[in-house]
């Protein structure tokens, strides 16, 4: 990914914080912009948003997000001046479950061999 979509990314990943900190309300107790994937020609931005809470809370985040989205790229238009305001499309990132999985999974297995390893 070259400079300028890397710069373009992160603008628009703090502005859209903003707004959705600002704008919208989530049942959800934290809802966060992750990372945003913007293509070369800048008309469309993956959103990925990570939320804490149940699951149906964080299907209810995406579905406000969805919901909102005219109304998102209008304020940031306004707010980010560029040629094409890109087209949002809004994913969950669960990568931080994920990691958090996997750590306990690594955990498990080393309360499981530091036994075996004391018989020795």
């Amino acid at each position: 990914m070259n400079y300028r979509l890397v710069r373009v990314s992160e603008l628009l990943k703090r502005e859209l914080g903003v707004l959705m900190m600002r704008e919208l309300r989530f049942q959800a107790p934290l809802v966060s912009v992750r990372a945003i994937d913007i293509t070369p020609d800048l008309k469309r931005a993956h959103v990925f948003i990570s939320a804490l809470g149940t699951g149906a809370q964080k299907k209810e985040a995406l579905q406000v997000l969805h919901k909102n989205r005219s109304f998102l790229q209008k304020e940031l238009s306004q707010r980010v001046i560029l040629k094409y305001t890109p087209h949002l499309l809004f994913a969950l990132d669960e990568s931080i479950e994920r990691g958090t999985r996997v750590i306990d999974l690594m955990n498990q297995l080393d309360k499981e061999t530091v036994p075996d390893a004391l018989q020795y």
